[in-house]
């Protein structure tokens, strides 16, 4: 792969030796490659734009899940087909990289970079949420709530750095006894489910939170979204921690939650309900949420766990 790269670099990661040098043998080897770094909110947005205006051939995402959507999102706003846009590359540098980890790009900066020039980018899809009827988003990973969502916003910033995605689990323990069920409608194409839920996870990837694998099976390509129910647990719960501990986190999974694929999803809460759309979190009653097949083009790396064959 040739031709114009931008990195569009998260600020937390600006100073990092090894990207630093990952860019340096790129442009050594020919490669034209220009950098932006994010400081601030709507920066990432205003880089992709600009790419996109200078005809850039592939824009890298460089930070962690929040900074992929980000520039996903910016992607998908566009009136442009996907094969008139940039293609997505991502550069792993966040605390969780949950899509990076169920994608397998590896957090080797130099091998990131690398599978870009090795390996096309192939169409993928995006999640399309639009709340209370109003403003719509896109969502690249998982859009989750309940349970993992408040782990997720209220892990702090200086436990994260210190202690990466052992900051997430840290903080879950803490919340384990004032976990309040939400209730809420979820239906969809073949869904159609009622009641107290303490986590929902949307999938258009299979994990967010920091390793927390609520959508097993999903995949990017299938132009379907992987819904996962955990309702609230009751006397279900010492059954579950003892599957857990012999048979593994999906055989739990298995046992507690309901689950559905659909290309469509609408939710009806009866308080407001957050979602967290890998990072960004989105407050209301009612969400729309649409699974868009192949809204971008992404460069992903060989039997990609991810990719339907």
């Amino acid at each position: 792969m040739t031709g114009r790269w931008r990195l569009i670099l998260n600020g937390k990661s600006a100073g990092d030796p090894e990207v630093r040098s990952a860019v340096g043998a790129l442009r050594d080897g020919g490669q034209a490659l220009d950098v932006r770094v994010t400081w601030e909110e709507g920066d990432a947005e205003r880089y992709v734009a600009e790419a996109i205006d200078e005809g850039v051939d592939v824009i890298i995402a460089g930070g962690g899940d929040g900074t992929l959507s980000a520039v996903a999102e910016t992607l998908a706003h566009r009136d442009e087909p996907a094969d008139a846009l940039p293609a997505l590359a991502l550069l792993p540098l966040g605390t969780a990289n949950d899509f990076a980890t169920s994608a397998g790009i590896p957090d080797d900066p130099q091998h990131a970079l690398q599978l870009i020039r090795e390996f096309p980018a192939r169409p993928i899809d995006l999640l399309a949420i639009e709340a209370d009827r109003g403003r719509r988003w896109w969502c690249a990973n998982v859009a989750s709530g309940g349970f993992g969502t408040e782990v997720t916003v209220e892990t702090d910033e200086g436990l994260k750095k210190m202690l990466g995605g052992l900051a997430y689990l840290i903080t879950g323990i803490s919340k384990l006894g004032r976990i309040e069920p939400l209730r809420a409608r979820v239906r969809g194409e073949g869904l159609d489910w009622q009641g107290e839920f303490i986590a929902l996870g949307l999938g258009n990837g299979r994990q967010a939170g920091g390793g927390q694998v609520l959508c097993p099976d999903a995949c990017i390509n299938d132009g379907m979204l992987d819904a996962t129910i955990i309702p609230e647990l009751k006397g279900e719960v010492a059954a579950t921690v003892g599957t857990l501990l012999r048979e593994g986190k999906q055989a739990a999974l298995e046992r507690v939650a309901e689950q559905g694929r659909t290309p469509w999803l609408e939710i009806e809460a009866e308080a407001p309900l957050t979602l967290n759309l890998d990072g960004e979190p989105v407050k209301g009653r009612h969400f729309r949420v649409e699974c868009v097949a192949g809204r971008v083009r992404m460069h992903l790396p060989p039997g990609c766990p991810l990719l339907r064959a």
